[in-house]
């Protein structure tokens, strides 16, 4: 899910934490290092709601892509800062539906890339490749993307818990515009990004992410701000809210219940 100033490359840095592995620590994966392991727990310390958010995560983004598959009938997906596969990935979900839907992850952590290349060797309709998400001119271009995607027909361009890890100075804002305008109509856009209303948490978050991951980081925001995102685009019900809220599969489910920080965002249509 990080995305890294440096020129991508197939070595796998064991001695700077990597959002992506950190993630998958919260999520309860094997592929993660010890000074992963390290950060994630310094992280909890402060922000004890952290493996929780991860979870309700990874379950919004299950339920969003079935539901863009089954609902809106979207064939084809394009997830930016996918981060390491796991449980029930967005192929998995899309192909349950279709097993013609046709899925490109795009990282720049190399060890995303291995993994995802294992997993998907017999999957022709699914491919994982290495880039930084800002980059959408390579990403686009890219000849996987070329071979999977057809730019004619709608797609969903997904930006689940990535944005964060983009700075100011970088205007994520920007980039939903950018992938927006190569989007034919009816095309759709999940985004969602870390929040918080209290600004010592805000400060101590992105201080301490920017710090471990040497620069790898943007900040941690305000739900005013991820609106902006969503400029041009046609938000869908139940509006932007804290993901686990989002249709929810069960009034049972799990919420989230501690608020020091939260995953908040939604789905959009290009009009």
């Amino acid at each position: 899910m990080g995305q890294s100033r440096e020129p991508l490359s197939s070595k796998v840095d064991v001695t700077v934490p990597s959002v992506a592995r950190m993630y998958d620590y919260f999520l309860g994966g094997k592929d993660n290092y010890a000074v992963d392991r390290e950060a994630s727990e310094q992280l909890l310390k402060v922000v004890p709601s952290t493996q929780a958010l991860a979870v309700n995560n990874r379950r919004f983004l299950q339920r969003v892509v079935r539901h863009l598959a089954d609902e809106y009938g979207i064939r084809q997906f394009l997830d930016h800062g996918s981060g390491l596969p796991t449980q029930d990935n967005v192929h998995q979900v899309a192909q349950r539906v279709d097993e013609a839907s046709r899925v490109v992850y795009v990282d720049n952590d190399p060890i995303v890339l291995a993994h995802g290349r294992a997993l998907l060797e017999e999957n022709d309709n699914t491919a994982v490749i290495q880039a930084d998400m800002r980059d959408t001119e390579a990403i686009f271009g890219h000849p996987e993307v070329e071979r999977l995607i057809d730019f004619d027909q709608p797609v969903a361009a997904l930006f689940v818990s990535v944005l964060h890890c983009i700075p100011d100075s970088d205007d994520p804002a920007g980039l939903i515009r950018r992938v927006a305008e190569r989007l034919v109509q009816g095309s759709y856009f999940v985004i969602c990004q870390l929040v918080s209303e209290d600004a010592t948490t805000r400060d101590f978050v992105t201080d301490f992410m920017d710090t471990s991951t040497h620069g790898n980081w943007g900040r941690v925001r305000q739900e005013h701000e991820v609106l902006r995102y969503f400029d041009g685009l046609e938000i869908q019900e139940p509006g932007l809210v804290e993901v686990s809220t989002w249709r929810p599969d069960s009034d049972v489910g799990p919420k989230q219940l501690t608020q020091e920080w939260i995953e908040y965002g939604g789905l959009a249509r290009k009009p």
